[in-house]
């Protein structure tokens, strides 16, 4: 996947005056050791990066250099909305040559994804697997921005795997445990951490509330209808296991008692009627002699 530079990345000098740029907490963090590891140009141009990403975050990610190397970042990617991907934090890291930005860097991922293999150098158009298509102009979000379009893609490449959208979303929800197992991850994304943090906890409060029960289906009293293992359901409620209802010799038995208690009160109407029909006719007969 080849990533563009954009406008912006083109530019960009090695040499940009910043003024402001010793004032940064996090450049007053790193070392003279770190300083003399990295050669100028690669510290400077990392540099105009770090505040360059501060001022115009990269959507979903986040990233920071560690203190006592400049040449070592780490990244923070959100899961992006209606992806597999979605509620999840993918902690990564870039390794960039002493000749950056000269040569591409290294990107690995850290959190188990089911995208991308764990602590595997990736073969990406903008990573150190192939420096003829590396670009000097392009800056760390430039990278990330690529990282991010090719992570949400399913093309395969060295490094990448295959797994299914319902193992991605299950590895989305065990990253926040993950990621707070891991100690550079903690140091360098704090706020990352409690939104973690406050997330984990909201989802235990929904989690201990109790579930309402559903609203039972109506139907007239008397009714009947079956559920789908075959057992009849009065008003909505499936008959309690154990009892006579539930066994289809007890539902049996208690219709042919209903079947013959209402056979017995049909035939006592048909008698009663007839011999009122009968007294009837035997009271008229009995009027038209005496007359």
């Amino acid at each position: 996947m080849m990533v563009a530079a954009t406008s912006t990345d083109r530019s960009v000098h090695h040499r940009v005056n910043l003024p402001n740029q010793s004032f940064h907490p996090r450049f007053q963090e790193m070392s003279s050791n770190s300083n003399k590891r990295a050669p100028t140009t690669a510290t400077q141009r990392l540099k105009q990066d770090y505040l360059r990403i501060k001022k115009d975050p990269v959507p979903y990610i986040c990233a920071e250099p560690l203190p006592s190397n400049i040449l070592e970042w780490h990244y923070v990617v959100r899961g992006p909305e209606k992806t597999p991907y979605e509620g999840g934090y993918y902690h990564g890291k870039l390794i960039f040559p002493r000749e950056f930005p000269f040569k591409p860097p290294s990107i690995y991922m850290i959190t188990p994804n089911g995208r991308f293999k764990c602590n595997t150098r990736l073969c990406l158009s903008i990573t150190d697997f192939h420096p003829d298509t590396w670009n000097p102009a392009w800056s760390v979000s430039t990278i990330l921005t690529g990282l991010l379009s090719f992570m949400v893609e399913k093309g395969p490449t060295l490094g990448s795997i295959e797994t299914s959208d319902f193992t991605k979303r299950q590895l989305a929800a065990q990253s926040l445990t993950f990621n707070l197992k891991d100690k550079v991850f903690c140091e360098l994304f704090p706020d990352v951490v409690d939104e973690i943090k406050q997330k984990q906890k909201a989802q235990e409060e929904l989690s201990a509330r109790p579930q309402a029960l559903p609203l039972p289906d109506v139907v007239p009293d008397g009714e009947a209808h079956h559920a789908q293992n075959g057992l009849p359901v009065l008003n909505g409620h499936p008959p309690l296991a154990g009892g006579a209802a539930a066994h289809p010799a007890g539902l049996q038995q208690a219709n042919r008692n209903h079947g013959l208690l209402g056979g017995a009160l049909a035939n006592l109407f048909v008698i009663v009627g007839f011999a009122a029909f009968a007294y009837t006719v035997k009271y008229v007969l009995r009027s038209i002699a005496q007359e």
